[in-house]
């Protein structure tokens, strides 16, 4: 059964499914809304951005608007879903937010892991979230957003335990690649330069590169990384030709997107395109 809080003042959209939810994702398609998708007690089998997925059982994996998502199979299964103007637009501490580890960047898939402990402790989460949405009052939608909020903080506390992110120097350079990311995801179809991020974070390249380093990631290989998941999304799921992929990830010229495509690939585009049909 379908949970659904509508706020039409905001067109904030919040809703809580279970895997009957899932069954119109057989066929994959953007998710459109930020997801948490909570394998109860088996695993449930999903392909994201055309890559097989697992999720083991007792886990919760994040994902975002913009990515693929196949539902293959799978039971006892809670689904949150909702969109920008429902929990975005507050004023949330960065790392909480749309912007926060649960949502860093499209290359990296969080699943949080629950203990028993944990997991008595979503269950009850869960209930209350049920409870409010069956309980209709002008605070309704603020008391949603405030357990959203308590959901997200439980597990990104969770996702940095595993991860072994603490509260250190290094934080502020986690927090600088997280901000790197967002940067990306806005701008990385016209702007494929570091200069460009760098001088929107009031940074250097070099010092960017410098932190990054630290980090074991590269500020230019990040923005390559994300427009070949791009050129490889449009390839599995549109009809757009290379030509047509490059254009619209801001390439003048197709050649310049296929050399990159092959050098992080090892294969151009018009091959993997080919590979799909085969395959298929």
């Amino acid at each position: 059964m379908t949970h659904t809080f509508k706020e039409f003042s905001t067109n904030a959209i919040f809703n809580i499914g279970n895997e009957t939810d899932l069954l119109s994702l057989k066929k994959a398609k953007q998710c459109e809304l930020y997801t948490f998708i909570w394998a109860k007690s088996e695993a449930i089998d999903l392909t994201i951005d055309s890559v097989p997925f697992t999720v083991p059982p007792h886990s919760i994996l994040a994902l975002t608007p913009i990515q693929y998502l196949q539902y293959n199979g799978g039971k006892d299964v809670i689904v949150y879903q909702f969109n920008s103007e429902f929990y975005c637009i507050k004023d949330h501490d960065q790392e909480v937010s749309c912007v926060g580890i649960l949502f860093f960047g499209n290359t990296n898939i969080p699943i949080i892991h629950l203990n028993q402990n944990e997991q008595q402790k979503y269950n009850t989460l869960h209930e209350v979230f049920i409870d409010e949405l069956e309980t209709e009052d002008n605070i309704q939608a603020e008391m949603l957003r405030m357990l959203m909020a308590r959901f997200i903080i439980k597990s990104t506390r969770l996702l940095k335990a595993k991860e072994g992110i603490t509260e250190s120097p290094k934080s502020s350079k986690v927090d600088l690649l997280r901000e790197f990311n967002f940067l990306v995801e806005q701008h990385f179809k016209t702007e494929h330069s570091v200069a460009f991020y760098a001088e929107k974070l009031f940074k250097s390249p070099k010092t960017l590169s410098n932190n990054f380093a630290k980090l074991n990631r590269s500020p230019l290989q990040i923005i390559h990384n994300r427009i070949v998941l791009e050129t490889q999304r449009q390839l599995v799921y549109t009809d757009k030709t290379a030509k047509e992929i490059a254009y619209d990830i801001g390439f003048e010229d197709a050649s310049h997107l296929s050399r990159l495509f092959k050098k992080n690939t090892s294969i151009s585009p018009s091959d993997y395109k080919k590979r799909l049909n085969t395959s298929s």
